[in-house]
């Protein structure tokens, strides 16, 4: 027999059963949420560098694809001569070439300069944090870039300057083509497509191989199919 005390009991224990569930979703969903794996620890050569001029951060975790990691790789031109230097645009992807075997990839972003010229070029010198100077062509478009002028001395070498921490100058018939190989990319712009700049890579990688780098050897830059859809300087 259903009693007033009996009915009273089974509804303060369904009421308890009615709220005992929802928490055990939320357990469910907190184990689901911490079953994502970490993203993977950048190599120590990502870290930071304290030894430059300026300071170099350290790339944060997950915010490069493994893919893009400077790497060494089986050699794809082993018939090129060692310290050549091949970009790929479409690709996003540079290689300095060690010997006929082996081959040092590297990720990079490229700007609209970066899709606008390809060729063999010599490389023709190399720079340490290197000054920014803006063509007139770009001083035409934005003219408060003026005072980063040629005529001005350009922009101070520096963590705001989008040079970065090194450059690879490129030269062609003994004239300079206007591109160049350079530091300052974003970890988030690794692998993209970007409004400025030719080549664009981490300060990291950008010391590495201007550590690495022959004067006088080749820079092979392949067309880009993507050439016509590249964004606009700035």
């Amino acid at each position: 027999m259903l009693t007033r005390r009996s009915f009273t009991f089974l509804s303060l224990a369904s009421g308890l059963t009615a709220c005992k569930q929802p928490q055990d979703n939320a357990v469910t969903r907190a184990e689901s949420v911490s079953a994502v794996p970490p993203p993977p620890p950048m190599p120590d050569f990502y870290g930071a560098i304290t030894d430059e001029p300026f300071p170099v951060p350290a790339i944060p975790p997950g915010s490069v694809r493994p893919e893009l990691w400077r790497q060494e790789v089986a050699n794809p031109w082993p018939d090129r001569v060692r310290g050549t230097i091949v970009v790929d645009p479409d690709a996003r992807l540079l290689f300095f070439l060690q010997g006929p075997d082996r081959a040092m990839r590297y990720g990079v972003s490229v700007g609209a300069q970066g899709f606008s010229w390809s060729g063999t070029a010599r490389l023709q010198f190399r720079r340490e944090w290197p000054r920014w100077n803006v063509p007139e062509s770009m001083i035409e478009r934005q003219p408060e870039l003026e005072p980063y002028s040629v005529a001005n001395g350009g922009m101070d070498p520096g963590p705001g300057n989008p040079m970065g921490a090194r450059a690879l100058y490129l030269f062609q018939n003994g004239e300079d083509t206007l591109y160049r190989i350079h530091g300052g990319a974003t970890p988030e712009g690794l692998g993209q497509a970007v409004s400025s700049g030719c080549i664009r890579m981490l300060d990291q990688d950008a010391i590495d191989l201007h550590d690495r780098a022959i004067h006088g050897a080749d820079v092979i830059v392949f067309p880009s199919i993507q050439a016509s859809d590249a964004p606009p300087l700035y």
